[in-house]
């Protein structure tokens, strides 16, 4: 996926429409974690720095196109932006289509930045209806897409809206962070140095389907952690008490396990479990079990022979992809497993392997750990890396330039 890059782009006195991925969680007005700001700043001062003027749209949260909420304002976000950059960045209005944002966008200058209000607002996003999409098309000079957590979608700002662009001529390229999402994700499981350790954590098999297939003929070893693991292990028959199983995607595990086999990728699954009879952080009763979990007792960890085992493959392993917690990490009870996981990915990376964290909740716990600086990439989408990984392709990255 050799894209044109924003850096190999002329942006002196041209307005570049940048699409950011800005849906950073804000209570009250106060964002709660800014790492989604912080990524959009290589791009933003590639364009400004060069004598561009950077028109950014981004979404945030899940509004549905009826226009202005007060709770999904864009607002605290250019507040937040200004402070990072040190300059002003302008907010024109609360509704991106109308003539003060146009006014805003047509009218940027070289090294200023105007962020316009949630794209989400506007009924024409989600449909990407082609008057809206021609309208934001005349914003700017030159298209940038600089978000890879919608680039799985193709809403309107992220397809329809570059679309038109093309349409007009102008030149549509991939940002810093895009870039550096599909070098990771992308290039680097195409030929991943050996061994290949994929270690998948969360609740469901049947959000992993797809990935797990992808991934099986190219890994050495595939660790499963989380709720997920309860369906592999009761589709051989185990006993895993009350813990949670998908009872519909048995015959899927089974599957997937005999397909593991026949392919020669070892697919490592808990052999203890730490348990609780609440699913609460408290846990109630909480006792650790082998392979045999009693009745009334829900697995929420992974044991420590498990942690050991898991931790061993991981340290000799040379590329790892991690998308997943293997507990409740949440809670203090529950999350040994997912932090001696993520440590061992650490030494791992320490001796030279490359480690992928694949957005999500997995991001959540290395941001947690205080550990997300030490791993190769963590990625900033988490349905957008799941399908990356999947090996889905992307429509809203097919349509740039070619590099």
């Amino acid at each position: 996926m050799a894209k044109k890059s924003i850096t190999q782009a002329e942006v002196s006195g041209k307005r570049v429409l940048i699409r950011v991925d800005f849906n950073v969680p804000i209570e009250g007005g106060v964002i709660g974690d800014d790492r989604r700001i912080r990524e959009a700043l290589p791009t933003i001062k590639s364009v400004i720095d060069r004598g561009g003027a950077a028109v950014l749209m981004s979404h945030l949260g899940r509004p549905e196109g009826k226009g202005f909420e007060a709770e999904y304002t864009l607002k605290p976000v250019a507040a937040r932006l200004g402070e990072l950059l040190g300059k002003e960045v302008k907010f024109p209005s609360n509704d991106l289509t109308d003539a003060a944002a146009e006014a805003a966008a047509k009218g940027a200058k070289g090294g200023e930045v105007v962020l316009l209000e949630n794209v989400r607002f506007a009924k024409g996003e989600k449909k990407g209806e082609a008057a809206y999409a021609e309208k934001l098309a005349g914003y700017g000079d030159m298209y940038c897409n600089d978000a890879f957590g919608t680039a799985h979608r193709e809403d309107g700002s992220m397809f329809a809206v570059p679309k038109a662009m093309k349409a007009q001529g102008k030149s549509c390229v991939a940002g810093l962070l895009l870039q550096k999402e599909l070098k990771y994700l992308g290039d680097a499981l195409r030929t991943p140095s050996k061994p290949f350790v994929v270690v998948l954590g969360g609740a469901k098999v049947s959000d992993k389907i797809s990935l797990i297939e992808n991934l099986l003929p190219r890994a050495s070893a595939i660790i499963v952690g989380g709720a997920m693991a309860y369906t592999f292990l009761k589709a051989l028959g185990r006993k895993v008490g009350s813990s949670r199983v998908e009872e519909s995607h048995l015959e899927h595990a089974k599957k997937m396990l005999d397909q593991a086999a026949n392919l020669k990728c070892e697919l490592h699954l808990p052999v203890d479990h730490v348990c609780a009879t609440e699913f609460t952080e408290s846990g109630g009763s909480v006792e650790i079990f082998g392979e045999v979990i009693k009745d009334g007792f829900m697995g929420l960890d992974i044991g420590p022979k498990t942690q050991g085992n898991y931790a061993a493959v991981l340290r000799a392993a040379k590329t790892i992809v991690w998308n997943g917690p293997m507990g409740v990490f949440e809670w203090p009870l529950f999350r040994t497993g997912t932090q001696v996981v993520a440590n061992a990915i650490v030494d791992a990376t320490g001796k030279g392997a490359t480690s992928i964290v694949g957005g999500g909740d997995s991001a959540a716990a290395a941001e947690e750990f205080g550990l997300a600086s030490k791993f190769s990439h963590v990625s900033t989408g988490g349905g957008a890396s799941l399908e990356m990984l999947a090996g889905k392709p992307f429509t809203t990255v097919a349509l740039l330039d070619e590099a």
